[in-house]
């Protein structure tokens, strides 16, 4: 018998583009099969197949970061669902025809994990954008879409969900591992062995969504290869501010996004200049993921690094001088990017696990790590164009 096959599409909260990662599971029961969940030996359990990576164009993403500040009306908001939609169905289309079914995460707009009366929040709720109808009809392949709504229903914070798929791929006996992944937001995922209830996942703030925003400002995309860090200096006022947030000493379980962390809603001590206030994003970004670590039951004996952020030589520089003595190691350092694992490819993976574990009827949240009353079978199905 083939292996499974699942294409998992996500843009994340940097909202730059789509990953596209198609994931095979050589060793995992076939598709719909039924079987129950049973981790197969080795690690990492399943290989990337292959991968791309789809651009916003300017006026989608622009779009995109309207409707994370709250801006638009109700007649926009439902245009960029469909237009999204198209985005994603064009961005599956040259690997569909290789993948038994796909999981789509969506681009998530706005998520609040806990009611906030002074901010309208009146009740958790959160919104990914993306009809997964159009990317049906357009791959005539089935979707797998809308992870979050079922763990959050739950009581959970519906956030963070690759935990679990982590789990399934990536720990391995007697490795206390931690995946840290920089996106928009940092967040990470201890995994002390096998054992799905020893393990830990949340999200430590703010990683390439205030750099992005910084960026911005100079008229570029993101802090390409932390230049605009490297050229600053940190200013000690702005970080300490910054480090008394009241999201950072909040336990887990925990998640947040852009809502929370985008630079209008910061206090500024001073005016810095653009390298400056780069310089101090970046080491505010460091020091609160170290500072996560006291969250933690176990110190991992490796911190494997993934997203957009492992890219930047400043953050990486910055996280190398926190975490030690904890060696900071990616995907290729453990030979795992000959099996197609990399900072680019490790979410879109593993929503593709999450949308084979749905297609399998496996719960596939972990509830201690959200704060969920009980595990969920996360994800809406949108069959194939002609299925019964």
């Amino acid at each position: 018998m083939t292996a499974p096959r699942v294409l998992g599409l996500m843009s994340g909260t940097s909202a730059d583009g789509i990953d596209a990662a198609l994931l095979e599971l050589p060793g995992w029961p076939a598709l719909g099969g039924g079987a129950p969940l049973k981790l197969p030996g080795g690690a990492p359990r399943g290989r990337v197949v292959a991968h791309t990576f789809t651009p916003y164009p300017p006026d989608l993403r622009a779009a995109v970061l309207r409707a994370m500040r709250d801006e638009g009306t109700p007649g926009e908001l439902t245009q960029l669902h469909w237009a999204l939609g198209e985005a994603f169905a064009q961005a599956a289309a040259p690997l569909a025809r290789d993948a038994d079914l796909i999981a789509s995460h969506g681009q998530t707009v706005q998520h609040h994990p806990r009611p906030d009366a002074a901010r309208g929040w009146h009740r958790p709720a959160t919104l990914q954008l993306g009809e997964a109808a159009l990317i049906a009809q357009a791959t005539g392949r089935a979707v797998v879409s809308d992870f979050r709504p079922a763990d959050l229903a739950a009581g959970g914070v519906g956030a963070p969900l690759v935990p679990f798929a982590d789990w399934a791929l990536f720990s391995q006996p007697g490795v206390t591992r931690l995946l840290l992944n920089l996106g928009g937001i940092a967040n990470l995922t201890l995994l002390p062995g096998t054992d799905p209830a020893r393990v830990q996942a949340f999200d430590t703030g703010p990683a390439n969504c205030l750099l992005d925003e910084i960026a911005a400002r100079a008229g570029l995309p993101c802090d390409e290869g932390g230049a605009l860090a490297r050229a600053g200096q940190v200013h000690e006022p702005t970080l300490r501010a910054w480090l008394a947030h009241p999201e950072l000493t909040a336990p887990p379980p925990k998640a947040t996004g852009r809502e929370v962390w985008t630079l209008p809603r910061l206090p500024a001590p001073a005016p810095l200049s653009t390298e400056d206030l780069a310089a101090t994003a970046t080491e505010f970004t460091a020091r609160t993921v170290t500072a996560a670590l006291r969250w933690l039951p176990a110190a991992p004996h490796e911190v494997i690094v993934a997203g957009g952020g492992a890219r930047n030589p400043a953050l990486r520089a910055a996280l190398t001088r926190t975490l030690a003595p904890a060696p900071l190691i990616t995907f290729a350092d453990l030979g795992w990017d000959a099996r197609g694992f990399t900072d680019a490819t490790r979410e879109a993976a593993a929503f593709a696990f999450l949308g084979y574990a749905h297609a399998q009827g496996w719960p596939s949240t972990l509830p201690h790590t959200t704060g969920a009353a009980h595990a969920a079978r996360t994800g809406k199905w949108s069959p194939a164009p002609g299925a019964s």
